[in-house]
């Protein structure tokens, strides 16, 4: 548990974050602050279609206003670049440009690149498009019986190695399918619930606005981009531009929040296609609306059932999940397998059945959001079990204690569990609100509740990650990775993962910003991945390092490298009692100032493919997360308003390398879950978004937080964690939805199985029990 003792000079510390200074004194320069070359500043001109064919484009009245340089439509970029235009991580079907057809109201059709940004939009107003309607595909149950297809062909872009299955089809919207199969769901127990559950497509609303500049350097092409995914840009844009690795140059900055939204291929080709085939500088920046079509979170419809036998225990669970991907199918093949994977819950059940599908709509694509679609089939599931728990009879937290995987149990995709300590943070959360202790249920129209929610969700596997580290001949050091902090505290996690092993004090250790001709490969920052990848990487660096100064500090001393111990005023020998710093060290070694000792690492996980009929792997993921939400709110039955009384969110880090980051992650989570529990969603009309602005976007506001927020910390170690550390990021929120349902069901009676809990929703839902 947090506050326990640590014996470590910096893993477990609570440093202060690498950059906090600089952020708050408004010091900290992101991509869109950081110099480049001047450059044309590019406006789009987008589809006002969902789904129809590209006839002509009249670009005379935009190409003839003073400041613009030039319009490029698809079919310009077609012409040079061929198929290469269409990218995306899982198929190649994402135009950085519209060509012959459009998919959705919004699409990009034609660029203008203007010496001002006020000329480009102007002249992207000017442009006019001539359509053939085509049937539009808006509903994901429409789209799999339908015979309107969003995608003639799809072609696998064969970019990840857990992807490389996919394969090319016809005529269909179903780009991707997991089935689990575990025992004989017909085996059912004497008490059954079923039920339809839809989570809505929700935005990510990072306040940083994505952003992409873009410049030819002699026969390179160099981008700056808002991306937490620098190598996989770097790949995507040489495929594009035909291009070998080392002429393409991607730089990112910390950035300023994405939880997802700028992953992959955003702004990033189109800012190369144009640089490229225009021989000229390019800047591209998203405007706020424009931000909420780039990219969404998949809507998820899921069909559920659960049963219990006469003991308590469940003995089947079902689910049929179709998730909405939009346009392109993004990463959503991975997020279908992943999120299917854990679609019956952290619960031990024999027989288990799932369907996971990932679904081709005329709508913005869906990408990774925080929980990367566990969270939508967790809203179903945690409540299906809380329904069961109550019909059966019993308290909902102990029926799932009763129920819970414990360490060694086989979860249902094959895959023994491994310190996912789901048991502890319920306990955690539990005793955190007094669960056990009575509380006044109603007082007047305000109707009190608690309700809980238990999440599991596995790390992505296999995934690359590598350290580069440079010591410094003054005893300082440099640490190169391609992890981009993005608000969680990465660059401070690897500093102190590197510091402890070095025995180094903080602020000692200084992080690289992404610069793929500096940092090395690192597969992707996200999914609550770099503490245990990169960390890992960082951490065999610095021991590599560690050995090179023990090795240099044996020679010194004229003793055996045995006898060295590295501490924090320097190498000791145990035989002599002498200590030599590494600043003396390094430079009685090269015999100059201003010199460094280099070493680097590689992690990479690996696993067992699982069956495509069944689902079935023994190592299906690297290690899981477990997370727990316990809630006690009140709902006014006069206006459907829910007011939080104590939210407690407990999240299983293996070994919280800072405790005060681990507990801001858990905080954030929380909150951001709290939003798409009451207020997220994006809203479509034929569609069309229709409240794609802060404006009618509705997020959670500082008057929504709950009374008392209470982020608990559980230490369950991995075994071959960085001093025992897997991640967190995540792990809040996919619970959050579940909880406060449960705990609006415990409260009124009634339970809703549509998200978001919006005043409208509940106040419906509670007229329609009375009748």
């Amino acid at each position: 548990m947090a506050g326990e003792p640590r014996s470590g000079v910096a893993v477990g510390e609570r440093w202060a974050r690498t950059d906090g200074r600089a952020k708050v004194r408004g010091e900290l320069r992101y991509a869109a602050d950081q110099p480049v070359r001047p450059c044309l500043d590019v406006a789009v001109h987008r589809s006002t279609r969902p789904h129809a064919r590209i006839t002509a484009i009249d670009t005379e009245r935009a190409l003839a206003m003073d400041g613009v340089v030039a319009v490029v439509t698809g079919a310009d970029l077609y012409g040079k670049l061929g198929d290469r235009i269409f990218t995306g991580p899982a198929f190649s079907d994402q135009p950085c440009l519209a060509v012959d057809k459009v998919r959705y109201v919004g699409e990009p059709v034609a660029a203008v690149l203007a010496h001002d940004l006020a000329t480009a939009r102007k002249a992207a107003e000017e442009i006019e498009v001539s359509y053939d309607e085509l049937d539009p595909v808006h509903d994901v149950d429409a789209a799999v019986t339908g015979t309107s297809y969003v995608h003639d062909e799809l072609r696998p872009s064969i970019v990840f190695g857990d992807l490389k299955h996919l394969r090319g089809k016809r005529d269909t919207n179903v780009n991707y399918e997991f089935n689990l199969r575990r025992g004989d769901v017909s085996e059912e127990g004497t008490t059954k619930v079923e039920a339809e559950f839809w989570a809505p497509p929700t935005h990510h609303v990072p306040i940083e606005l994505p952003y992409a500049a873009a410049w030819v350097e002699s026969d390179r092409l160099e981008l700056l981009a808002t991306t937490q995914t620098p190598s996989y840009v770097r790949q995507s844009v040489a495929d594009l531009l035909d291009l070998p690795l080392n002429r393409v140059r991607v730089r990112t900055a910390p950035l300023g929040g994405s939880f997802g939204a700028k992953m992959y291929d955003r702004l990033e080709p189109l800012a190369a296609a144009l640089a490229w085939t225009q021989g000229t500088a390019v800047r591209v920046a998203a405007t706020r609306e424009e931000a909420f079509l780039l990219t969404t979170r998949h809507g998820a419809a899921v069909t559920g059932s659960m049963s219990a036998d006469e003991n308590g225990r469940i003995v089947s669970a079902t689910a049929d999940v179709r998730y909405d991907t939009g346009a392109y199918a993004d990463v959503g093949p991975r997020i279908t397998a992943k999120s299917g994977m854990v679609a019956t819950g952290p619960y031990k059940v024999d027989n288990a059945w799932v369907r996971s599908r990932c679904i081709y709509t005329n709508k913005p694509s869906a990408g990774p959001f925080r929980g990367f679609g566990v969270p939508q089939v967790t809203w179903a599931h945690e409540s299906l079990v809380d329904e069961l728990a109550r019909k059966v009879g019993a308290d909902p937290a102990e029926f799932r204690r009763r129920n819970l995987l414990l360490e060694g149990d086989v979860a249902p995709v094959g895959t023994p569990m491994h310190s996912a300590d789901f048991l502890g943070s319920l306990d955690a959360v539990t005793e955190a609100i007094d669960w056990d202790s009575p509380f006044e249920r109603q007082e007047g129209r305000l109707l009190r509740g608690r309700g809980v929610a238990v999440g599991i969700k596995a790390v992505l596997t296999p995934t690359i990650s590598n350290a580069s580290l440079q010591l410094n001949q003054d005893g300082s050091a440099t640490l190169l990775i391609s992890t981009v902090d993005m608000g969680q505290g990465s660059d401070t996690i690897m500093a102190q993962i590197a510091a402890e092993v070095l025995c180094l004090g903080e602020g000692q250790v200084r992080v690289v910003d992404a610069d793929t001709d500096v940092t090395p490969y690192d597969t992707i920052t996200a999914g609550s991945r770099s503490t245990y990848h990169t960390g890992n990487a960082v951490r065999l660096a610095a021991e590599k390092m560690r050995d090179k100064l023990v090795d240099l500090a044996a020679k010194h001393f004229g003793v055996e490298a045995t006898d060295i111990k590295v501490t924090g005023d320097g190498l000791v020998s145990a035989q002599t009692q002498e200590t030599v710093g590494i600043a003396e060290l390094l430079h009685a070694h090269f015999g100059a100032r201003g010199t460094t000792l280099t070493a680097e690492a590689n992690f990479s996980t690996s696993w067992q493919p699982y069956d495509h009929d069944t689902g079935q792997s023994p190592q299906v993921t690297e290690h899981w997360f477990a997370g727990a939400v316990a809630v006690q709110l009140t709902v006014d039955t006069a206006t459907g308003r829910v007011h939080i009384e104590h939210l407690a969110v407990a999240g299983d880090v293996g070994r919280a390398i800072n405790p005060k980051l681990v507990e801001q992650q858990l905080s954030g989570a929380a909150i951001m879950g709290i939003g798409h529990a009451l207020f997220d969603q994006l809203v479509f009309d034929e569609g069309q978004i229709v409240n794609g602005t802060l404006l009618d976007y509705q997020l959670p506001s500082i008057k929504d937080m709950p009374d008392k927020l209470t982020p608990i910390i559980i230490e369950s170690p991995h075994r071959t964690g960085p001093f025992g550390a897997k991640g967190v990021g995540e792990t809040a929120i996919i619970p959050m939805a579940p909880a406060i349902a449960n705990a609006v069901r415990d409260a009124t009676g009634v339970r809703i199985t549509t998200l978001p809990l919006t005043p409208e929703r509940i106040l419906t839902a509670i007229t329609e029990e009375q009748r």
